[in-house]
């Protein structure tokens, strides 16, 4: 059912790897669903003047994937995600949505939207693509490197997203590393986990493992942004082998066809509850806004989920949510253990 177009979205019109028609068509989805979109991008590519609930903003400039971000979006005000960026800070979109470079969609939206009070890095979280019970797996990206107190906000950040935005119940959350023991793991993880347990507002799950990920023990996992971004990434092309092996094997002969028929209408929902389209992309947390990373091979379905994200955002008020779950659980900047904003 359509909604009434309460929500507008900034679209980045550029960066999508399957082209300006892919993207289009999938704003076009977007707005079918009563979500308005403002594309920043080239009009006459895009080709979208005159259709309901989108309004293209002329945008010449882009930042691509070979360039420094920080610098970049520096340097170039212009460009496609720094004016998206910009209009949500603007207030003219409630929300902002790249499936282009992800260090220049980050770098756009900390510099426009800035960071929540007490916030010391925001976090870039998705959806673990298994099939059952949503899980949300941060950071996959932002912070390479990460000390005990970001980790702790991470905890916080995804607690709060997954129970304003994925209507998780009190969801669990618990820490990625080598073993189940609170004293396994590097320093910072190990202090993670002690500032977790004694944590008010949270509920700790403690440690997980690697295996822990696809069997969904938890709703919430924390980790530093290299081990998450590689972990995602193992997880999405596991599943889209494992997903192709099953389609191979219920046409390998004519026995397995016909049960490969029968099979068909659950297999579909398998590949489809797996495929990264599904989720939309990731959500850059933390900050005051909302900002909305999605892949650059999405299809005009992921793109049309990407922005659907953004919008629920919006609507449930996850920032403020977010805001309210850090202030209650005391993991503002002052709260934690010294050590900085590095």
């Amino acid at each position: 059912m359509a909604r009434d177009r309460a929500v507008t979205v900034a679209l980045d019109g550029y960066g999508t790897e399957q082209g300006f028609g892919v993207l289009a068509q999938g704003a076009r989805l977007a707005a079918a669903d009563g979500i308005g979109v403002r594309v920043f991008g080239p009009r006459r590519a895009l080709g979208l003047d005159g259709v309901d609930g989108i309004e293209v903003v002329e945008t010449a400039e882009r930042i691509g994937n070979e360039e420094d971000p920080v610098a970049a979006v520096r340097a170039k005000k212009e460009a496609s995600v720094v004016r998206a960026a910009g209009d949500v800070a603007a207030g003219s979109s409630a929300a902002l949505v790249s499936c282009g470079s992800t260090g220049a969609t980050m770098a756009a939206a900390t510099f426009g939207l800035r960071r929540l009070k007490g916030v010391q890095r925001p976090a870039l979280a998705a959806q673990v693509p298994v099939p059952g019970k949503p899980v949300l797996f941060l950071d996959v990206g932002a912070n390479v490197e990460v000390r005990a107190q970001h980790l702790v906000q991470f905890a916080f950040l995804g607690a709060a997203f997954s129970a304003a935005v994925l209507e998780v119940e009190d969801p669990s959350v618990g820490l990625l590393t080598v073993g189940e023991e609170s004293g396994k793991g590097r320093e910072e993880v190990v202090e993670a986990h002690r500032l977790l347990a004694a944590a008010p507002g949270i509920r700790f799950a403690g440690n997980v493992e690697g295996r822990d990920l696809p069997a969904a023990r938890v709703d919430v996992v924390v980790t530093d942004g290299f081990t998450g971004n590689v972990s995602l990434k193992l997880l999405e092309g596991t599943a889209k082998t494992v997903a192709a092996a099953v389609g191979d094997a219920a046409r390998s002969n004519p026995v397995a066809a016909v049960g490969g028929l029968l099979l068909r209408p659950a297999l579909d929902g398998l590949r489809r509850e797996l495929h990264p389209d599904t989720t939309g992309g990731a959500i850059l947390l933390g900050l005051r806004g909302i900002a909305v990373v999605g892949h650059g091979s999405s299809g005009a379905e992921g793109i049309a989920n990407a922005v659907g994200l953004a919008a629920r955002c919006a609507e449930v008020d996850a920032v403020g949510r977010t805001a309210a779950l850090l202030a209650e659980g005391g993991a503002g900047r002052g709260a934690l253990a010294a050590g900085g904003d590095a």
